[in-house]
């Protein structure tokens, strides 16, 4: 399957061997090229500017994806993840620094491919935290040259990356794990003691059976029209009183009914209390 891309600013291009091709017949910029254009997409707003620096450095963000491939992810969505990245760090980049485009370039072009795989490596995000996202791109070099990790090697990843070394061994756990289909039919391959302990046999939802959501559903939907029907009873005061303290987003004290009445807190108490003992009388006796 081949995944089309769209150059920034320029056309498509079919397939992944294509956009390649194109990519470096782009000739490259000098020192002083990149600088003339950023001056004049900074000052300016120049956007053919902004395409020049792009076009001249796609074929690093081809370079920084091929070391992406070891995730199992297209080259392609990891090419088009870095390429925004790239747009991304164009737009922020600063002559003044003094540093090239590609210098400044890399690590948002890092970035977003990290990010794309974290999102779509595993079904379940693999990683959320900062120091997960840490440990999980590390890890995967470490793990490739020594496999499990004794407890020295992991307390020496815990201190070299600033995290807890039982963080350490979760995402060593985590690596280690894969998605499972729930029906356990993925894989044609997989024998039928694998497809008869699949997750669908034993992760049951007791609650799950549409007669019993409709009949929760309709009991929800009665109980509230009794509550409304016995509301309706009580008088207006009472009633904006049990409103205002249980029924709106933004409940009021009793002070702030009390100024509205123009009477005591302990006032608005005793009414509150009474409206309530009227409430639970009515909806026991429709029992």
């Amino acid at each position: 399957m081949t995944h089309a891309i769209s150059l920034p600013l320029h056309g498509p291009v079919g397939s992944i061997d294509e956009y390649l091709s194109t990519v470096n017949r782009f000739p490259r910029l000098s020192a002083e090229q990149e600088r003339e254009l950023a001056e004049r997409f900074r000052e300016e707003g120049d956007l053919d500017a902004a395409r020049q620096l792009v076009l001249a450095n796609l074929r690093f963000v081809v370079f920084i994806a091929r070391g992406y491939l070891g995730y199992g992810l297209p080259f392609a969505d990891l090419v088009q993840e870095g390429t925004v990245g790239l747009m991304k760090a164009v737009k922020r980049y600063d002559p003044a620094m003094g540093v090239r485009v590609v210098s400044f370039a890399v690590h948002w072009i890092r970035a977003e491919i990290h990010e794309y795989i974290i999102q779509n490596w595993r079904i379940v995000k693999v990683a959320t935290t900062k120091a997960q996202r840490k440990l999980f791109f590390n890890l995967r070099k470490l793990k490739s040259r020594f496999g499990w990790f004794s407890p020295d090697e992991a307390q020496a990843v815990a201190g070299e990356l600033g995290v807890d070394i039982a963080d350490v061994y979760e995402m060593e756990n985590r690596l280690l794990n894969s998605d499972v289909a729930m029906d356990g039919a993925a894989d044609d391959g997989e024998s039928e003691r694998d497809k008869a302990s699949a997750p669908i046999h034993y992760l049951r939802q007791d609650n799950a059976d549409p007669a019993d959501v409709l009949e929760r559903s309709n009991w929800g939907e009665y109980e509230q029209r009794r509550l409304q029907a016995a509301i309706e009873t009580l008088d207006a005061r009472s009633r904006d009183i049990v409103a205002s303290r249980w029924l709106t987003e933004e409940k009021l004290t009793l002070h702030d009914l009390a100024a509205r009445y123009s009477v005591s807190a302990e006032r608005i108490r005793q009414l509150e209390n009474s409206a309530m003992t009227k409430l639970r009388n009515a909806l026991s006796a429709e029992r």
